[in-house]
């Protein structure tokens, strides 16, 4: 790790400054930690199987952030974080591994959460997910969600679809991501790995220049904007099989995050368009398991089935988790289904469990019905 050389207005006090970033990212790789907060006034705090704990040294003070972060960037770097006061970026090193780092200000000074990627891309199996999810992946064409919370491990499931579609079938895959993570090495397929900064602008611009990349498959890291949104449809609705993620805590809700996106006058005609496209949608949760054994998937799965496509086209989304509840035969599974399931594996405890449910007392009643309690 190189040393700092201070950042323009605080060269002096920085001089002093002797931390190695290494000294705390070695310690979390050990531990099997997923994430690693530095923030001013606390000990770097570590996230272990979904809880945080401080580590057992100084609390860090302004310079140390400081530090810690111009350690990290380069000169064009530094410039983009001090004018948009917020950065992503991933960071290889050797002997301890791939890490995605966030810098961003908090009361003026410099914080950063640090998520640890495993070396390896786990397949959709390993992950908990069905083998709906892979038949999915499979398909030539449409759009797919993946949805969850921050830190559910949307990025994860995106990596594993993609290293599914890349180890059976020729494709050229596209993905463009911030920062990136997996490093997908080509296989049957070819993957270009497109990066937010460094290789292209925006996600917007991104999948607007795609369309002249003469992809099969399509990876956009996030939904963020009409216009990505819009050309990601457009993407699916020509062809082109297209994954992403959105921050939705259920299906419909991640319908209508879309939908919502347009115009009014527009709404209407995305619908239909959504319901010809669209294969269906994994929204997942990460649960600490029984006696601190990681941490257990839990999914809600739907498939853009006759009905489900009604729904969208006639806006009737509080219907659809009925429609899922309901549909097993398609493979759909409400999230207090998966919840349920968990419990009668004796996977995940009741209490967590009701916790991480949106709707607990049905839960409740379902567990007892499969005989799970």
């Amino acid at each position: 790790m190189r040393k700092c050389c201070g950042w323009p207005s605080t060269n002096e006090r920085l001089e002093e400054v002797e931390l190695d970033l290494e000294e705390f990212l070695r310690p979390m790789v050990e531990k099997g930690a997923s994430d690693l907060h530095l923030t001013v006034g606390a000990p770097p705090l570590l996230r272990v199987e979904g809880r945080l704990s401080g580590m057992e040294v100084k609390s860090l003070t302004e310079q140390d952030t400081q530090f810690l972060a111009h350690s990290i960037l380069g000169r064009q770097e530094i410039e983009s974080f001090q004018q948009m006061k917020s950065l992503d970026k991933s960071l290889s090193l050797e002997g301890l591994g791939r890490f995605r780092v966030s810098l961003y200000r908090e009361r003026g000074n410099i914080a950063a959460a640090i998520r640890l990627i495993p070396d390896r891309i786990p397949s959709l199996t390993e992950l908990g997910l069905p083998e709906l999810v892979a038949g999915f992946a499979d398909r030539p064409n449409g759009l797919i969600l993946i949805c969850g919370a921050t830190g559910s491990g949307k990025s994860t499931t995106m990596a594993a679809m993609i290293d599914h579609i890349n180890r059976t079938r020729p494709c050229h895959i596209v993905s463009i991501e911030d920062p990136i993570e997996y490093l997908h090495e080509h296989n049957r397929s070819v993957v270009n790995q497109r990066e937010l900064g460094q290789d292209v602008i925006s996600f917007a611009h991104g999948v607007r220049e795609v369309l002249r990349e003469d992809p099969d498959v399509v990876a956009v890291g996030e939904m963020r904007d009409l216009e990505t949104i819009r050309t990601a449809l457009l993407l699916a609705e020509t062809g082109h099989l297209v994954l992403t993620t959105l921050h939705a805590s259920d299906a419909p809700h991640s319908i209508s995050r879309i939908i919502d996106a347009f115009p009014a006058e527009e709404q209407q005609s995305v619908r239909v368009q959504l319901s010809l496209t669209l294969i269906g949608s994994v929204v997942q949760q990460l649960i600490p398991g029984i006696g601190g054994n990681g941490r257990v998937l839990a999914a809600e799965i739907m498939v853009s089935s006759p009905a489900i496509q009604s729904l969208i086209r006639e806006n009737t989304l509080q219907q659809m988790q009925a429609v899922i509840e309901t549909s097993a035969k398609f493979g759909m599974c409400t999230m207090n289904q998966s919840l349920a399931e968990l419990l009668g594996k004796k996977e995940i405890a009741l209490q967590m469990a009701l916790s991480q449910s949106t709707d607990p007392e049905p839960l409740r009643r379902l567990a007892m019905r499969k005989g799970a309690l």
